[in-house]
């Protein structure tokens, strides 16, 4: 059977364990609330009335483009594309290319930025695999302008970080939505990770420390990973109503979705 994304990927091991996971969508989140096209996530309430909701939602599609088999994969990218489609239609106007690449260029650079920060420093070889595969959901999507290779990627990466992002009143309305949700002591460590993890450009604007006091508890989360403790600690962590999903996170290199 053929995989979108072969069974040894790094990918595979990236978006195969909750920490890790949880890690992109913290930084991403950031991102999300600063870019230009924040508007199009407010457009179907989605996102503001349930950030958590929409993270897994979101998960559930990665899920399937990740671990599925190659045309169950091509399926779920497709029904991306036809749900965005279907938004534009309702709306009257298209979602911006430089706003699909700017998604697609955030879960390259986080799946980076979390792996190295919670694993081990990754080979060039290994962040130009990373690459080729969101390439790949991108050409699928017809997006358009995508960069060739891994360093002319890094190149538009940067330069959309200088461009596309600004601390506007979705940003303000979107982080208000995050305390709500999530209640003080977890919005609290929901900017500290955003501190670890986000690129200078991100946490200048959003007026985040460039030192995170998580990169002391680091080495003791790693520790409790050996001792098979760090579930307990994801539970005490997280939201009790999501636990079910979160655990079933790190199921996602044992399991292939059904389709």
């Amino acid at each position: 059977m053929q995989y979108f994304v072969t069974k040894n990927s790094i990918v595979r091991e990236i978006w195969g364990k909750s920490d890790t996971i949880l890690s992109i969508f913290a930084g991403a989140s950031a991102e999300f609330a600063l870019n230009k096209a924040v508007d199009w996530l407010y457009y179907t309430g989605r996102l503001p009335k349930d950030p958590l909701g929409r993270l897994f939602s979101t998960v559930s599609y990665a899920r399937e483009i990740v671990f599925a088999e190659k045309q169950a994969a091509v399926k779920a990218i497709d029904r991306i594309n036809s749900i965005h489609g279907s938004v534009e239609a309702e709306r009257g106007k298209s979602i911006p290319d430089w706003a699909y690449r700017d998604v697609l260029f955030m879960l390259i650079d986080y799946s980076i930025r979390s792996f190295e920060i919670l694993e081990r420093k990754l080979e060039l070889s290994e962040k130009e695999e990373i690459f080729d595969v969101f390439w790949r959901v991108g050409k699928r999507m017809n997006l358009k302008g995508l960069p060739n290779n891994f360093k002319e990627f890094e190149i538009m990466r940067k330069n959309h970080l200088e461009r596309n992002l600004e601390y506007a009143s979705y940003t303000k309305d979107l982080y208000r939505q995050y305390r709500k949700h999530l209640g003080i002591a977890r919005y609290s460590l929901l900017l500290e990770t955003q501190t670890l993890i986000c690129p200078a450009k991100v946490q200048k604007l959003l007026h985040l420390r460039r030192f995170s006091f998580l990169s002391v508890f680091i080495p003791i989360y790693k520790f409790s990973r050996d001792i098979k403790l760090d579930g307990i600690l994801k539970s005490i962590i997280l939201p009790a109503e999501y636990k079910t999903e979160i655990k079933s996170l790190d199921q996602l290199n044992t399991s292939t979705p059904s389709t």
